[in-house]
């Protein structure tokens, strides 16, 4: 495996955890209020804005499209978290910070052992493909999501909902890194 490769996945994923944590000691865990539908939405949000500027070559709002690849991977992984805690009817909305942190760090560790694998199969693919491809791929596995979400999350041969997230945080991740290196 590629050191540098390594070293940017692990920059850009801080960089995503550093907004993460910041933006709850603002707003707490405000999104533990949020059904998994409602975060593959907001995704959505995010991924069909970053293709609509690339279609029209204009932004009029000035959040960046590397914010908007950041806000995939945060809300990607609170999915990731919301899908975990479902079943633990137990657990609080508002979670400390440090625990909210804890349960980012699990579903960050979980999605970079599957894109060390992935990565080593594919001989890192993801390196000749263009952003505008990850912003497909990602509303594409919304696409999926969706469609499960509609089958109350059973399917008969494919992924389930949360390696369709993991994937999404990949392939947002390959933005950053690309983003940072144009």
């Amino acid at each position: 495996m590629n050191e540098k490769t390594i070293t940017q996945y692990e920059q850009a994923f801080a960089k995503c955890k550093d907004v993460f944590v910041k933006k709850t000691k603002d707003y707490g865990t405000s999104w533990r209020i949020l059904r998994p539908r409602s975060i593959t939405d907001q995704i959505y949000i995010k991924a069909k804005r970053i293709r609509t500027i690339d279609e029209h070559g204009e932004q009029r709002i000035g959040d960046s499209i590397e914010s908007e690849f950041v806000g995939c991977v945060n809300y990607g992984i609170i999915a990731m978290v919301q899908l975990e805690l479902e079943d633990k009817k137990e657990v609080a909305v508002e979670l400390k910070a440090e625990e909210a942190e804890l349960l980012f760090d699990e579903q960050c560790n979980a999605i970079k052992k599957l894109f060390l694998a992935k990565n080593h199969d594919y001989g890192e693919a993801w390196r000749d493909m263009r952003i505008s491809s990850y912003t497909d791929l990602i509303l594409s596995k919304l696409h999926r999501i969706k469609q499960i979400e509609e089958n109350k999350g059973q399917t008969i041969v494919s992924e389930g909902i949360d390696a369709n997230y993991m994937d999404i945080v990949n392939y947002a991740i390959f933005a950053i890194i690309k983003l940072s290196e144009a």
